[in-house]
């Protein structure tokens, strides 16, 4: 089986990891949880990282830091992995999701933009809906495969409607807006360290910000709210959301083989165009020239999506569609839906990934591309 975005663990991986087992530190509290935040941080261009178990507390957390409260309003783009909504309705809060970009794939700004002025107003320093008079207390978008909107932009908007950023930049390690990192943007960002992102820790998160009171509030209450270092006292509800050191440990190994994974990433996503470029009606996600992504999972859009995924698969060649819009999910069809043409569907119906390892070998991008081409 050639994966769709398998692991690459071929740096210290083990040796790390043999030094927690040898020092039996191996739960929540180590020196590599320390080194992998401070990596994290210092790539990143931030002040603070808060190592969490996931990329889905992660999000949590910073929704919880950033004020979102039961009944609020959380903005969201349509198209995304559902890790992004659930921590919305953790909190109690409910999307509202908009469509996306046809050609970046990204939360579309002009739609974000006629909705808050036509459905919202500012009331002593908050963002309200004119409808039911709920607080729009944040947003957040999505860097959907490692590609960005128009960083810049969405700021502006934020700042004119009071709406507090946190970044889902759980796929765009390693992608820069302007030059300025993903994750940097907002009161928070979140990265995710899941087996198939472009470094893993098997799971695990991170939060990082340049707000040294947040990041403290955030270690916190991802280490169940103690408040003693002896007693057990805990001085609010908290949540057991904290990485351990034997992941950190793959976490600092990786973060030293990531410049390379990012130019493999870009390598084959260069690649695969050159060789998929004037294939039937194949097109591709549209990065802007201020955009530099990481280019973590290759993706194109065709009408013979699902002939490909079967052709595809059936030699073993990993390839998954994209997720289901949310808004076709159960869980979420009676939350607001802000679209014109429902873009959102049609990535649904055309979209496939396909293998992009940052360990492929050049046969088997080579099988890859010949399988699709004899679709066609």
């Amino acid at each position: 089986m050639t994966l769709l975005s398998g692991p690459n663990i071929s740096g210290n991986e083990w040796k790390y990891v043999k030094d927690c087992l040898d020092t039996a530190w191996v739960s929540s509290v180590g020196a590599y949880v320390n080194q992998f935040e401070n990596l994290l941080a210092t790539f990143t261009g931030t002040k603070y990282g808060v190592a969490t178990s996931n990329g889905t507390s992660a999000l949590h957390i910073s929704l919880i830091l950033s004020g979102v409260e039961r009944g609020d309003y959380v903005i969201a783009p349509n198209l995304t992995f559902i890790a992004s909504l659930n921590s919305i309705k953790y909190t109690g809060a409910n999307p509202i999701l908009v469509d996306v970009d046809d050609a970046t794939w990204q939360m579309d700004l002009d739609l974000l933009e006629e909705f808050l002025s036509a459905n919202t107003r500012v009331q002593n320093g908050r963002c309200v809906h004119t409808s039911d008079d709920r607080v729009i207390r944040a947003i957040m978008p999505v860097h959907v495969l490692g590609n960005m909107c128009d960083m810049e932009r969405l700021v502006e908007i934020t700042k004119q409607y009071n709406i507090v950023i946190v970044e889902d930049a759980t796929e765009a390690l390693g992608s820069y807006y302007n030059g300025k990192h993903s994750g940097s943007f907002g009161k928070m960002g979140c990265f995710s360290f899941n087996g198939n992102k472009i470094i893993t820790t098997g799971g695990g998160g991170m939060i990082v910000t340049d707000n040294e009171e947040l990041a403290r509030k955030a270690k916190h209450l991802t280490t169940q709210a103690k408040s003693d270092a002896f007693e057990y006292v805990h001085d609010e509800v908290g949540y057991n959301y904290r990485l351990v050191n034997v992941l950190a440990a793959i976490g600092v190994a990786q973060m030293e083989q990531l410049p390379g994974f990012i130019i493999k990433k870009k390598q084959i996503d260069q690649w695969y165009k050159e060789q998929l470029s004037d294939v039937g009606d194949i097109k591709f996600q549209y990065v802007e020239n201020s955009v530099n992504a990481n280019c973590w999972l290759f993706t194109l859009r065709t009408s013979n999506q699902k002939q490909l995924l079967a052709a595809l698969n059936e030699k073993e060649l990993q390839s998954r569609p994209f997720w289901v819009p949310m808004s076709k999910l159960k869980m979420f069809t009676g939350d607001m839906y802000i679209t014109k043409h429902n873009r959102s569907e049609k990535l649904y119906e055309e979209c496939l990934s396909i293998p992009c390892s940052t360990n492929i070998t050049q046969s088997e991008m080579e099988f890859v591309a010949a399988t699709i081409k004899s679709c066609f």
